[in-house]
């Protein structure tokens, strides 16, 4: 249902649930959790998050999962938990993660797209927040990032209308960062732009837009000059320009 693969530097993780349009169950959301984790721990240096199912990026979260738990209290907090680790574990990889969206983004799966650094909306994109025409809601981590996205007036149409909006719609208010005839090719060459870059300076600049005021981005900073990458890529520049 959700595999990772490894193309040179860059890795894969793949949604594929074709008969439920990859909505996620609870265990699905574990199961994205372990998969990030094993590619946290590989050298890969950036990372495409796609669909193998034509026409759906992700219906989001598991309806039949959804529906148990209006009866089971416990089962409420194991999906919340759940989701929260799968978005997590996305959200806290080392190295650049790309959304490749094409088809329905819809729920919980826009919440795991904002987890990525970038998003790129291809022709047949669909996003929607749409908690309230479930009558639940949507978790406060997930409405920051939306807000910080798409701002506040921009995130409140979205949860309280709940409307689709299209691709050129998503790339207006700043929901995708790119807008492209098809995502995933789009997504390939951008991830192979990032893959010959700098790997450590690349993982060292994520950390630091991620917390920017962290004291140490400074130490990071500096020691980044007396670093193997600094003088090899310093040596390439000035060959180049002899």
């Amino acid at each position: 249902m959700i595999t990772w693969s490894r193309d040179g530097a860059i890795a894969r993780i793949t949604l594929d649930r074709p008969a439920q349009r990859n909505a996620i169950p609870t265990a699905g959301w574990l199961m994205l959790r372990d998969v990030v984790a094993e590619v946290g721990r590989s050298d890969v240096r950036a990372v495409i998050l796609s669909s193998a199912v034509p026409g759906s990026f992700s219906a989001g979260a598991d309806l039949a999962d959804l529906g148990a738990l209006a009866s089971d209290p416990p089962a409420r907090t194991a999906f919340r938990e759940a989701m929260r680790a799968g978005i997590e574990a996305v959200a806290a990889l080392p190295m650049p993660v790309v959304a490749a969206v094409d088809g329905g983004c819809y729920g919980a799966a826009v919440a795991l797209a904002l987890a990525a650094d970038f998003r790129i909306a291809g022709d047949g994109a669909v996003f929607a927040t749409t908690p309230a025409k479930l009558g639940i809601g949507y978790p406060g981590e997930d409405v920051a990032r939306l807000i910080g996205r798409v701002g506040r007036g921009q995130a409140a149409r979205m949860l309280l209308v709940a409307d689709p909006i299209d691709a050129d719609e998503a790339y207006r208010i700043g929901l995708a960062e790119l807008r492209a005839p098809d995502a995933l090719i789009a997504a390939d060459s951008f991830a192979e732009r990032i893959a010959t870059l700098a790997p450590d300076a690349v993982r060292m600049l994520k950390r630091t837009l991620a917390d920017p005021h962290s004291p140490a981005v400074a130490r990071d900073f500096d020691a980044a000059f007396g670093g193997a990458e600094f003088a090899e890529r310093l040596t390439a520049f000035r060959e180049r320009k002899r």
